[in-house]
């Protein structure tokens, strides 16, 4: 199988550029480090607020994450509505399902008011069932979030699933028709350069390297150094999700970097998409070990998936790229000769507990954890984080949740026991 490595969605996009040759301001209010979803989101809201702003991203914008996922900004947490309830308790369960809706609208309207060409599609999503047993609990999950938090999804039996996919081997579906689609890569494009518009300086191929408390002129604050200098800044804000380092040691105990890949075949005819995904739905399997799968605006099948647990490789990718063929066959077996043209991978940030964190640790301010629900969620907490930072109280119920790190103290950022998780889901993927 030839497959070019590399992310599709870079070959639809220019993406901005930094200013080049920019020297390091010696001071900033904030220095926010990432330029990704949360780090952009929150320099555009800070420097709306009349903040100097000054972004410190290792790569360039958009280079993790946020530009090589499968554009999926979905409604809903990781964890299922009752499990939430058992740890968080009814209210503040409902203000995170009510949060988790509010930062799609989020989505929604800073592509509007920014008006960034992304392919925004509200879509709806669509989770299939690969045992009965998971059928059944979605007509449980159905009634929990209709009378908790007042949200309407749709059972779909087996024999009414030809009209929302054309594959046979799931056992019925649920639809939540509010989710939406883009290109994140155009997302993340427009969303830095709606940041730099605003008046946020971004600083490409400068990474964070060590972060110190200083004082300047009477006033407590950071000094931040550079692979390009250092600069003094009175806030820092950390939006490295799963590029988390050693530069923010508390946190990256506190994060499971895991890599998640992609494949996207030639450009389908018509007949063949409409057929697929007669509806155009943003698709996704009730597995631990988990594909997602979707249509591209052109019509290509983008099919991913925990191919593997370890963050991104050469080696990790290419091998990912004949197991996710393999698993895309295996659900569209109308794909058996269709070329499969790109593959690549990236890291997703997961917190123990499989939830959104965001506050302040250390005397930073953060937000991460989005364990692949990440499109809306991070960029919603970019903002609610900028607004705090600037001194605002706004409604955030992911702000200062218990963020537990593992058990007895047993990680120090190094994710040892991925191959054993990796074994571990897919035994209960078997049995469950």
């Amino acid at each position: 199988m030839s497959v070019r490595e590399h992310n599709y969605w870079l070959t639809t996009v220019q993406m901005p550029k930094a200013e080049p040759g920019r020297a390091l301001p010696e001071a900033a209010d904030v220095a926010v480090i990432g330029a990704g979803f949360t780090g952009l989101a929150a320099a555009r809201t800070l420097a709306k607020k009349g903040a100097r702003v000054a972004v410190l991203e290792a790569e360039s914008i958009g280079w993790g994450a946020s530009s090589r996922n499968g554009g999926m900004v979905l409604t809903g947490m990781k964890l299922g509505v009752n499990k939430l309830i058992s740890m968080y308790g009814r209210e503040r369960t409902q203000k995170m399902y009510a949060a988790s809706l509010a930062s799609i609208d989020c989505v929604e309207q800073l592509v509007r008011e920014e008006k960034i060409d992304c392919d925004f599609s509200r879509c709806g999503h669509l989770e299939v069932a690969c045992k009965q047993a998971h059928f059944d609990d979605y007509a449980r999950q159905v009634k929990v979030i209709a009378r908790e938090f007042n949200h309407t999804l749709k059972i779909v039996p087996k024999s009414e699933l030809r009209a929302e996919i054309g594959s046979e081997i799931y056992y019925g579906a649920m639809v939540d028709e509010i989710s939406v689609g883009v290109n994140p890569a155009r997302y993340v494009a427009g969303l830095g350069a709606a940041a730099m518009r605003a008046g946020a300086a971004v600083f490409e191929q400068t990474r964070v390297q060590k972060i110190e408390r200083a004082g300047r002129q009477g006033v407590p604050g950071w000094k931040v150094s550079t692979s390009r200098g250092a600069l003094w800044a009175r806030d820092v804000f950390v939006g490295t999700s799963g590029y988390t380092s050693g530069t923010t040691p508390g946190l990256q105990k506190k994060i499971i970097p895991i890599g998640s890949y992609i494949i996207t075949t030639e450009v389908l005819p018509e007949a063949l998409a409409r057929e697929l995904s007669p509806r155009n739905r943003m698709i996704y399997d009730s597995k631990n070990y988990i594909y997602y799968y979707r249509l591209t605006p052109d019509n290509r099948m983008l099919f991913g998936g925990r191919a593997a647990f370890f963050p991104e490789s050469g080696d990790s990718i290419r091998k990912s790229a004949e197991i996710l063929r393999q698993g895309m066959i295996e659900v569209y077996p109308q794909l058996r000769s269709t070329k499969v043209e790109f593959v690549w991978g990236g890291t997703l940030d997961f917190a123990f507990d499989i939830m959104p964190h965001a506050g302040e640790m250390d005397g930073m301010y953060y937000a991460l954890g989005y364990a692949g629900h990440g499109v809306a969620m991070a960029t919603y907490q970019g903002q609610l984080m900028g607004l705090r930072i600037a001194g605002e109280k706004p409604d955030n119920p992911f702000d200062g949740i218990p963020f537990p790190g593992a058990p007895l103290g047993l990680y120090n950022g190094r994710p040892w026991f991925l191959p054993f998780a990796g074994a571990y889901y897919k035994f209960l993927d078997w049995v469950s």
